[in-house]
């Protein structure tokens, strides 16, 4: 069961679907299909041109084409939606077991820093992968604070393990190894 509501799904599509009929009326206008000085024209471009244009006035500084506003807004606001149901659904589910674990005694609160620990370390693991392909490295004040969080186990790696060709497996086994670390743990906090 997704620990999200039905409310907070319903609203956000409600608000891909308003993206999508601004990009509809914005793509309208544009192409003529209705004319921009009409009296449905000039009511369509009330409504959609505070909403398109500073898309507009974004896609034209990063070189693109201001045609394609009304598509990016709906391709932005559908990825934000999806983002923030992620993040909402997490900080839910976080909660139940931070309270889950509080009410299980100490080693439940033990074993929760420990998945805790590990959830983060695998999350700055992959941003810093990720990262790496877009060309983002160590002084990019995005990625900093992964390789911050990730140098101590990553380094020892990089010298362990070889690159095959131009790819650094460093990571992936820094993965495997906080897996199994992690796992070792949380056995040994198993009453048996």
């Amino acid at each position: 069961m997704s620990p999200t509501s039905p409310a907070l799904r319903y609203a956000v599509l409600g608000l891909v679907v308003l993206a999508a009929l601004v990009a509809l009326g914005s793509w309208l206008i544009r192409t003529r299909r209705v004319s921009p000085f009409g009296v449905l024209g000039r009511a369509l471009r009330a409504i959609t041109d505070p909403i398109v244009k500073p898309v507009e006035r974004r896609l034209v500084r990063m070189g693109g084409n201001p045609v394609h506003a009304g598509g990016w807004l709906l391709v932005i606001t559908a990825v934000a939606g999806i983002v923030f149901l992620s993040l909402a659904g997490w900080f839910v589910a976080t909660f139940q077991t931070v309270h889950a674990a509080a009410s299980g005694g100490p080693r439940a609160t033990v074993a929760l820093i420990i998945d805790l620990a590990y959830r983060v370390l695998f999350a700055a693991l992959l941003v810093r992968v990720i990262a790496a392909w877009f060309g983002m490295f160590r002084y990019s004040r995005w990625v900093r604070p992964a390789y911050i969080l990730t140098d101590w186990i990553v380094e020892p790696m990089r010298r362990i393990v070889p690159l095959v060709g131009a790819f650094d497996l460093s990571p992936l086994v820094a993965m495997i190894v906080l897996s199994l670390v992690r796992q070792i743990l949380l056995s040994s906090l198993r009453p048996g």
